[in-house]
């Protein structure tokens, strides 16, 4: 990866970063209420798995140390705030409440590929998760193949 595309990258991390803080800090304020725990929350787990960034992909794979498959990706991050989800991109499809695609907030599984997937989506149009082998984890945009393979979002806090 040349210097150039890690710094395109690191700058869109970044502001993805800053946008889904403003708008949780923002949500927080305009509602101290259920509204705003859950909007700290959202913002928690994304930026936790953005702590992410970086780990291998390996199938079948659970942690930071060992790798990440999308679903183990998805698992570990819940886990840290002591929500429990199922080892497969299916069987997670089903936890939570079904989110319209126009409703997707931070912290949303958004799932592509007839299940087969699973990612957390950031906000700004972006997800964050374990692609593929030879990938790490990392923030894709909902468009192009994600776009064509979008079968759904589950929000879980």
């Amino acid at each position: 990866m040349t210097n150039s595309i890690r710094c395109a990258l690191l700058a869109l991390v970044l502001f993805a970063l800053c946008a889904s803080t403003q708008v949780g800090a923002l949500a927080a304020r305009a509602d101290p209420g259920r509204d705003g725990v859950i909007a700290r929350e959202q913002a928690q787990v994304v930026g936790f798995a953005r702590g992410l960034l970086g780990v291998p992909y390996v199938y079948g794979g659970t942690s930071p140390q060992s790798g990440f498959d999308c679903s183990g990706f998805t698992r570990f991050v819940y886990a840290h705030f002591g929500i429990a989800l199922p080892h497969s991109s299916g069987s997670q499809s089903v936890i939570g409440r079904p989110v319209a695609r126009d409703a997707l907030q931070p912290g949303d599984l958004v799932f592509f590929d007839d299940l087969g997937h699973v990612g957390i989506y950031v906000g700004g149009g972006l997800f964050i998760h374990a692609p593929h082998t030879g990938a790490t984890v990392s923030i894709d945009s909902l468009a192009g193949w994600y776009d064509a393979t979008y079968d759904g979002a589950r929000r879980i806090l």
